[in-house]
């Protein structure tokens, strides 16, 4: 089911993501914990695409397995990264031939050894423009685009970012699902800003459990979201237990997770890390709106 159909049923929208493993081994546990998650039916599970479009063809792999095997909608991210517009439309077009209907579509980050981001000869610079290639070549599917509540780190402002989420949502996108965050005061105001601007496709926040703090930190540090002072002065109190940090994390979560719930977000996004215990239970304690079948 594409985004738009997935969004305008009324119902509300879970999603999963889960990233490629390197290993066999991987792939049996990232199966075993999408499996579990299964009983909360997401309305889809997307799989990234590696740094540098390392994992681009494990990218393809891992859609066909959530759709053949575990019977789930997919989204397939797709970047500018490393890939002129003939290998974008070429890569394209093997989504959708193997049933792929929505795309996570991404500037994507600056190959590993280079300060910022230059496209290859031929290729595409910016998001937007990713956008137009999905929309013009593939009317029909689906595509989602990303929103940071707390600005991305490469924007000169909030108001330039807006500005360009804007320009990303203009060229077709059909919702936005956002970087993750641990304020919801935040997400409302960019909330708030986002509807003023004429952005109305859905605003999906993203939710990434804290289930190791020093993990999360090397994350929050290269993405600029801020965790708020009094849950990292109790993460670093319980440094010495990993039970006690994944409980605090889940605790705050659900937390966090029904109040955005009871402020009216059309869905949630969870960054599963490829694990399945934090969301599970994070879920299961959560009083869900009207979802799944």
């Amino acid at each position: 089911m594409r985004l738009k159909e997935l969004f305008d049923s009324g119902r509300f929208v879970l999603s999963i993501e889960m990233f490629p493993p390197k290993t066999p081994a991987g792939d049996v546990s990232v199966r075993e914990n999408l499996q579990r998650l299964l009983r909360f039916s997401p309305g889809f599970i997307s799989c990234t695409y590696g740094a540098g479009g390392s994992t681009q063809e494990r990218t393809l792999w891992w859609c066909e397995q959530i759709l053949r095997e575990l019977g789930c909608t997919a989204m397939a991210h797709f970047t500018c990264v490393g890939a002129n517009r003939e290998q974008l439309e070429d890569w394209l077009d093997r989504a959708v031939s193997m049933g792929v209907q929505n795309i996570m579509a991404l500037r994507g980050d600056a190959p590993q050894g280079q300060d910022s981001f230059h496209a290859v000869e031929g290729g595409l610079s910016h998001a937007n423009e990713l956008v137009e290639l999905i929309r013009s070549r593939h009317p029909d599917l689906g595509i989602g685009v990303a929103g940071y509540p707390e600005k991305h780190l490469e924007a000169a402002t909030l108001e330039d970012d807006l500005l360009n989420l804007r320009r990303k949502v203009g060229c077709g996108a059909d919702a936005v699902f956002t970087q993750l965050f641990f304020s919801n005061e935040r997400f409302l105001r960019f909330r708030d800003s986002c509807e003023a601007l004429g952005i109305t496709v859905p605003l999906v926040p993203g939710i990434m459990p804290i289930t190791d703090y020093a993990r999360i930190q090397r994350i929050t540090s290269m993405c600029g979201t801020a965790v708020p002072a009094a849950l990292a002065e109790r993460l670093q109190a319980a440094e010495d237990d990993a039970d006690q940090q994944f409980q605090i994390g889940v605790d705050f979560a659900v937390t966090q997770c029904q109040q955005l719930i009871d402020e009216g977000v059309p869905g949630i996004h969870f960054y599963a890390l490829n694990r399945s215990a934090a969301c599970e239970q994070i879920l299961s304690s959560l009083d869900l709106p009207d979802h799944g079948d």
